[in-house]
């Protein structure tokens, strides 16, 4: 049960919110980023966090959007499983879902020390993103930035729309700005603005730099890249690690490329913010860069909830052809099937924004059509280190091409990259030992039968659509003591679901957090039916059937019991024949299946 501090948190957040959020969050997405999943048939599978084990048991459902862990009986939404990963309590799990999906979550009346802190934080790398759009404007050593980016054929209407600045030379500029509010130094200091010198006091960390501000998927500033003016190093500068900003997780110029890279069908990827202005400037909307990491699998996960491929796009010499494989060692285990990632080298000693500008828009677009796909880069670059000619040689092969064919999920695609592995190397793969099947024995929970109430229940918890097909007939509330606290919870359940006909099932189920329900709820949400969708309806149906069977007989049964100890009146006979007759007709339709 959620502790009394949680259910006066949950009931301040509007539900209206939490079925906003959870309609919007992947539980895949989330779990995976904590907890390494692998795809098994349609839902995904690892050893549970919350009980030791040796098999895997806890399964994910994207479909239902739950876990379950078969061996401990955990189970629940996003909002369950940060709660109980990341020990937050309600309002820390809702506000950390919300950053991911770019939704704010709504204040309320005891604001954390974090959120005011992340908030001044937001502050002040907006207020300078200002200040550096400022010197731009009207520094007077402003000049030698502006003969650089007309150089790199950058427009005036371009750098103002990727709000491009200037970071004078020096190394209090930024400082003495803010030198009437010295309380403020150390605040600057974790945004990544300045930095602590040795002997005391602080110094700009961006300075004789082009900056380029670095927003979330929000679209709110987060950090900045400096380009350097002149030949100094390094030659590109990223902000640090901050509590707003993490490498690992953002794309540079991701929040305005969404829409394009939806249209486009696919994410160009490259390495640097002028490459990404510079072919913005010149129609191609739909690239990103990475922060001087390497690509990561969130960054991944990020694209392809866009668009099914991802265009990678790299230098043609040694380094860019290193990027090139470890983003193919990353891409792998996201390669389920329908997804596609492909290999653009460019000339030696050119980048995109160079190659641009020489070949143009539409030249550009043709060497993108014509990427290497990932099988081949795969196949090409192992090929380069084997001899085929040689026994040996296709064993190589076959050896050092498992382990990365392996990381691929169960699928065609993988399937079919097996295939070729073979062809290439004559290597057979072995046959797969069958799986001994231990079953478990009736009285375990995967194999109880539900009651007809708790399979209404579950199967209008799993599909809350069902309440706008399958009316719940009157009779069924009238009194049984058996099912009474389940017919008030269907009732109730039935009703949300009329009032909001979009909710989700986990949304559904986050409505009962507060009640002694929720964790039943939780476990019914989980439930498998194994129905398709051509006989949910007409199963639903017949369970609401028997439920009202049932209350039509109990309502028999105690009037004729009141019958024996008096005489029923009028209004007592007329009730009794009312509800013979209604028996009579539900005994002719058929039991459920």
């Amino acid at each position: 049960m959620p502790n009394y501090e949680d259910r006066l948190v949950s009931s301040r957040i509007p539900k209206d919110f939490i079925d906003q959020l959870l309609a919007r969050v992947d539980i895949v997405e989330v779990i995976d980023q904590r907890l390494p999943l692998k795809k098994s048939g349609r839902d995904f599978k690892a050893r549970c966090p919350f009980h030791d084990e040796r098999t895997p048991s806890f399964t994910v459902s994207p479909n239902k959007q739950f876990y379950h862990c078969f061996g401990c009986s955990a189970s629940g939404t996003a909002i369950t499983f940060l709660i109980e990963f990341s020990h937050l309590n309600f309002r820390e799990a809702v506000e950390e879902l919300a950053t991911s999906v770019g939704l704010d979550a709504p204040n309320n009346e005891y604001p954390t020390q974090q959120n005011h802190e992340t908030s001044q934080l937001l502050q002040i790398v907006n207020d300078a993103n200002n200040w550096f759009k400022a010197q731009l404007r009207h520094h007077v050593t402003a000049a030698g930035a502006i003969a650089y980016l007309k150089q790199r054929g950058i427009t005036g209407e371009i750098a103002a729309h990727f709000e491009i600045g200037f970071a004078p030379d020096g190394w209090s500029n930024l400082t003495e700005t803010i030198a009437n509010q010295q309380d403020q130094n150390p605040l600057f200091v974790k945004a990544g603005l300045l930095a602590n010198r040795h002997n005391g006091g602080y110094y700009d960390r961006f300075r004789s730099r082009i900056i380029f501000p670095i927003h979330d998927s929000r679209g709110r500033i987060v950090a900045f890249g400096g380009r350097i003016l002149g030949d100094g190093a390094p030659k590109y500068l990223n902000s640090p690690e901050t509590p707003i900003f993490h490498k690992s997780a953002e794309l540079y110029n991701l929040h305005r490329a969404r829409s394009a890279i939806a249209e486009q069908g696919y994410s160009l990827v490259v390495e640097g913010y002028t490459d990404v202005v510079s072919l913005a400037q010149r129609g191609i909307e739909n690239s990103v860069a990475t922060l001087g990491t390497a690509t990561t699998l969130n960054h991944l996960k990020r694209l392809f909830r866009l668009a099914s491929h991802v265009v990678f796009c790299f230098d043609g010499d040694r380094a860019g052809r290193e990027a090139g494989w470890k983003a193919l060692e990353a891409i792998l285990s996201e390669m389920v099937s329908g997804r596609q990632a492909s290999f653009l080298f460019l000339p030696e000693g050119e980048d995109p924004d160079s190659l641009i500008q020489k070949c143009g828009a539409d030249s550009f677009r043709e060497r993108i059509k014509t990427a290497t796909p990932l099988p081949d880069f795969l196949f090409d670059t192992l090929l380069k280190n084997t001899s085929l000619d040689r026994i040996d040689g296709r064993a190589r092969l076959a050896e050092i091409a498992r382990p990365l064919l392996g990381q691929i999920p169960d699928g065609p695609f993988r399937e079919l990259m097996q295939n070729q592995l073979e062809k290439l190397s004559g290597v057979r793969r072995q046959p797969k030992k069958p799986k001994t099947i231990h079953r478990k024995s009736n009285t375990g929970n995967s194999d109880h039968r539900l009651s007809p109430i708790a399979t209404a229940v579950s199967l209008l918890i799993q599909n809350p659509s069902l309440a706008s097909d399958v009316a719940l007939p009157t009779q069924i509330t009238l009194k049984n003591e058996k099912t009474d606290i389940g017919i008030s919870l269907l009732t109730q359940i039935h009703n949300i679901a009329n009032e909001h006909p979009d909710i989700s099932s986990p949304a559904l189920v986050e409505r009962f957090r507060d009640e002694e329900s929720f964790r039943s709820l939780q476990k019914l949400a989980i439930q498998n039916h194994l129905l398709d969708e051509t006989n949910l309806i007409s199963f639903y149906r017949e369970t609401i059937n028997t439920l009202e069977k049932q209350a039509v007989n109990a309502a028999i049964n105690v009037l004729l019991s009141r019958s024996r100890e008096e005489k029923l009146d009028d209004n007592g006979k007329a009730q009794l024949s009312g509800l013979y007759a209604r028996r009579e007709a539900l005994r002719a339709t058929r039991e459920p299946i």
